[in-house]
């Protein structure tokens, strides 16, 4: 009997994965809106409490499928660095808000209202949501993290960016 209990047990934490949630795509088709995710690394990041820079589009005919979803880069280069550890260069939170994720919500993330915390990309919705987050970024963050695994499952978020309009990803 303990066997079989044990078999479960293994079963169902072996089956996790397949409902993990859905990484967030908006209207343009693309994860991040169809910016480039490796691109951030590569960006001089703004002071907290100051604008960052905008993100860069990626283009439509140089992309990598992960999580579900389509990523669009900038350049060949960027796009093979992806796929050495997806992982790493994806947004926090399959591209929603991280904000909204420390109050328990999955709500889409701005490809331009973005930061590199510990090495990981979090995206948040709106500017004054930006404020909200840099108040206490790691307090925030442990909201998130400790949140996450109950929402993750859920569907993504199908609301659009409030006052976004995506400019990526580029023709070629």
């Amino acid at each position: 009997m303990k066997r079989f209990a044990l078999a479960i047990v293994a079963a169902t934490t072996l089956a996790l994965p397949a409902f993990a949630g859905e990484q967030y795509v908006d209207n343009t088709g693309f994860a991040v809106s169809g910016y480039d995710v490796v691109a951030y690394r590569s960006l001089t990041q703004s002071p907290v409490g100051t604008k960052q820079p905008a993100g860069v589009p990626g283009r439509a005919d140089i992309t990598a499928e992960y999580n579900g979803a389509t990523f669009a880069f900038a350049s060949e280069e960027n796009r093979d660095q992806f796929l050495t550890d997806p992982a790493k260069f994806a947004p926090q939170y399959d591209g929603h808000c991280a904000f909204g994720v420390s109050k328990g919500g999955k709500v889409p993330g701005n490809p331009n209202l973005w930061r590199i915390v510990d090495d990981k990309l979090y995206l948040n919705i709106t500017e004054n949501v930006v404020g909200f987050w840099e108040e206490d970024i790691p307090g925030n963050l442990d909201l998130a993290n400790g949140n996450w695994p109950e929402i993750e499952p859920a569907a993504a978020s199908e609301n659009p960016i409030p006052n976004f309009t995506s400019s990526a990803p580029a023709s070629n």
